[in-house]
């Protein structure tokens, strides 16, 4: 079958054929030329279902039911959504998938139901039976009459009655509803379809008006929902919140942890003593440093260094005073008198006194500062030892602070969730209170005033394309079908013979031999008489294109016999009814026209079509002269005005070994007697494929002429047939294409074909 497929797309363009096997195409081509005939050939077809197609889809407009549409539009508000109110800081926003989130709740079947209930739309006739088409009305009208229901109505209905009715409802809602986003904004679209205008404008409100209180019956059964956890979580937190609080208190009793504004006195005292330690190790060496000051003073004599003590104290400075009074008054009795003077020697004596005991009251202040440094020094040591003390305990206290702090924390985060959960059930009560929609509703659908559907020129032209369409496809196999023989080229290509020509297909006329040839036929019965004016076409228009193929074919018997002197040629086809023998008897009577001494035998023992066209009167023929060996001269009839002699096969009864008395020597000695005798010997054969009568001849035919019914003996057909016998093959002169329909044929060939070309060479012929 795959071979046939191949044949067939390369016999019609779809195949290049190259020089090999020409069942096994590779390379896939277009021929336009082939496409565009092929188009041709099937345009009345395409034209057809187009105009099918139309007819169907003006029926369709005609009866369909006019469809209303009505649009309502909501804004979805650019808002970030969140779980209780709006400021909850999750940020999620209306996107894409929450727009057409959105879309799949308004044709959700909650939204569709409610608006059922709303409208009362199981109670409205109209809305319930108003669909389809005449025929479907009608269908249901007579299902209501045979129910009941056309007489009862709708009373009394049970649940499950009224439920089917619910969902009757919801299918004819949903079926008609069409929601879309417009573009990339955040409004939606609400589409509904009926057959009343009205209606459509009323759902598609309706629909409009239920998404925006779905919305809000969905904020506040959330914000209820919510509210009551929330409720039971505050009283769960409250009772740990308390529990870990005293947990803490507890901890600190047990473990002598008191605080004061949240710190430990432990703590504070530690503060408290480390701070006195720095003012007292800063006052301890204040004093050490006064005290060290002083004793240099002492220890070196320095009279005229002074420390902060000495400078305020008013004895050394009246003591100071009255020693600078005596070394002045030293001086300037030394100058006068000399310093061994009993005066100056006074002064000196007062001068020494006067240091003396300027020095004992500095060793008093000395001691002053030692006693300061002493008392600043213990109170360091003390501080020291009290903190040494204190740093002990607490590093004690540490351990214990680490499961207080945790206790501490627990105690905290359910304090901190305790307080937020509080705040968060007192917001959700309020949006309970006023729930808020983040939709809109920006225009309300209106009546429309003409039908949306059904859209008379889009059903019209797309029944137009899909008539065309069923068109070329049953074109195309029609085509894909074609196995037939229609052109030279295919003979020549794919059968690999030699193509003769085409003979147009002849319109039967029945003939009166008596008319045709006067008195002549009356005066013996050796002469043929035929039936049909079909038999004669060779004799009657020698100009025809029909005797031109003829002459054709013997041009071809004599290009390949020329040698012989007495050719011997066989007319064969594949099938019976091909018009082997109509062929066989114009071939033979084109040559003996001509002048050439002809011989027509019909050798188709098992239906000897041509005897009984030409000589259905005969009383022997072929038989009597195989089987009786009767003088075949004797046997022959006589064509009047061409002179062609028939030697016709009278069969009386059927005859089983025919290929026997083909190839019997009795035949042998007719052909050879026949050859002394005539220049052409034309024999009608029998068909190959029913009997093997051919190929027992078939040695002794010098040349074989096929025909071939144009358009109906399939081509693999032929091969394998001639394959079975190469002596077929070797011997064919050509085929010639029988029975063609001129017309058509110009669909199959190129422009450059001899199909193509017939109407061109009309001139030279005469019909």
């Amino acid at each position: 079958m795959l071979n046939k497929q191949s044949s067939s797309l390369s016999d019609y363009g779809f195949l290049d054929k190259g020089p090999g096997d020409r069942d096994h195409e590779d390379e896939l081509s277009v021929d336009l030329e082939r496409v565009l005939g092929a188009f041709k050939r099937q345009f009345r077809l395409i034209v057809f279902f187009s105009i099918a197609g139309l007819v169907l889809g003006i029926a369709y407009v005609l009866s369909a039911q006019p469809l209303y549409t009505a649009s309502s539009q909501i804004l979805i508000e650019d808002q970030n959504i969140t779980g209780n109110n709006g400021d909850s800081g999750l940020g999620i926003r209306f996107d894409t998938a929450k727009i057409d989130s959105q879309v799949e709740l308004i044709k959700s079947d909650r939204i569709a139901l409610s608006i059922i209930d709303k409208l009362k739309l199981i109670e409205d006739p109209y809305f319930m039976n108003a669909r389809g088409s005449i025929w479907a009305k009608g269908i249901n009208a007579i299902k209501q009459f045979v129910s009941g229901g056309f007489w009862f109505g709708g009373a009394n209905l049970s649940e499950a009655q009224l439920e089917q009715k619910r969902q009757a409802a919801l299918r004819i809602l949903l079926d008609n509803l069409n929601v879309t986003r417009k573009g990339l904004t955040y409004v939606l679209e609400i589409d509904y379809t009926s057959p009343s205008a009205d209606e459509a404008a009323r759902i598609a409100n309706t629909y409009a008006d239920a998404y925006l209180l779905d919305q809000l019956d969905a904020k506040y059964d959330a914000a209820r929902r919510a509210s009551d956890w929330l409720q039971v979580r505050i009283q769960e937190l409250k009772g740990k919140s308390l529990a870990s609080d005293l947990a803490v208190q507890k901890f600190r009793k047990k473990h002598n942890l008191i605080a004061a504004d949240g710190t430990l006195i432990s703590e504070t005292q530690m503060a408290d003593m480390n701070s006195q330690l720095i003012l007292a190790r800063a006052a301890t060496a204040q004093a050490q440093a006064k005290y060290e000051r002083i004793q240099n003073i002492i220890n070196n004599g320095q009279m005229d260094a002074a420390v902060t003590e000495a400078l305020n104290n008013p004895v050394i400075a009246d003591l100071r005073s009255k020693f600078l009074e005596a070394s002045k008054r030293y001086a300037e009795i030394s100058q006068k008198l000399g310093a061994n003077h009993i005066q100056a020697l006074k002064f000196k004596n007062d001068m020494a006194e006067y240091r003396r005991v300027i020095f004992d009251e500095l060793s008093r202040i000395a001691q002053s500062y030692k006693s300061d440094f002493d008392i600043a020094k213990s109170r360091e040591t003390s501080l020291e030892q009290s903190l040494s003390k204190l740093v002990g305990e607490s590093a004690d206290t540490n351990e214990t602070m680490v499961s207080l702090r945790e206790l501490e924390r627990e105690s905290e985060t359910y304090k901190n969730l305790y307080q937020t959960f509080l705040q968060r059930y007192q917001e959700t009560i309020q949006q309970q209170s006023f729930p808020i929609t983040e939709a809109r509703v920006i225009s309300n659908a209106r009546a429309p005033e003409k039908p949306s559907l059904p859209r008379k020129t889009l059903v019209l032209g797309i029944a137009l394309v899909l008539g065309g369409m069923v068109g070329v496809g049953i074109g195309v196999a029609r085509e894909f079908r074609d196995r037939g023989v229609r052109t030279g080229e295919q003979v020549r290509e794919r059968l690999g013979l030699e193509f003769l020509g085409l003979l147009p297909i002849l319109s039967h006329k029945g003939i009166n031999p008596l008319e045709k040839f006067g008195n002549r036929l009356n005066d013996t019965k050796r002469y043929i008489k035929p039936i049909d004016s079909v038999l004669r076409q060779s004799l009657d228009s020698p100009l025809s294109s029909f005797s031109e193929t003829l002459r054709a074919a013997k041009i071809a018997a004599d290009l390949m016999l020329g040698e012989k002197e007495t050719k011997i040629i066989g007319v064969v086809s594949i099938f019976p009814g091909e018009g082997k023998s109509t062929i066989s008897k114009n071939f033979a009577s084109m040559l003996a026209s001509l002048g050439p001494k002809t011989l027509l035998i019909d050798c188709d023992l098992r239906n000897p079509g041509l005897t009984r066209s030409v000589a259905g009167e005969a009383e022997a023929g072929l038989l009597e002269v195989l089987l009786e060996e009767k003088e075949f001269k004797s046997a022959l009839l006589v064509e009047p005005d061409s002179k062609l002699f028939v030697l016709p096969a009278v069969v009386r009864q059927r005859i089983s070994h025919t290929s026997e008395l083909l190839a019997s020597p009795g035949m042998k000695k007719l052909l050879r007697q026949a050859s002394e005798a005539f220049d052409y010997v034309v024999i009608d054969l029998p068909p190959l494929a029913p009997v093997v009568d051919v190929r027992a001849i078939a040695g002794q035919i010098d040349a074989f002429l096929f025909v071939v019914e144009w358009g109906k003996t399939a081509r693999h057909t032929i091969r394998s047939m001639l394959s079975h016998d190469e002596r077929l093959r070797e011997k064919c002169l050509g085929v010639v294409l029988n029975k063609v329909d001129i017309q058509t044929q110009k669909l199959y060939e190129k422009n450059t074909a001899e199909g193509y070309q017939y109407s061109a060479h009309s001139r030279y012929y005469s019909d």
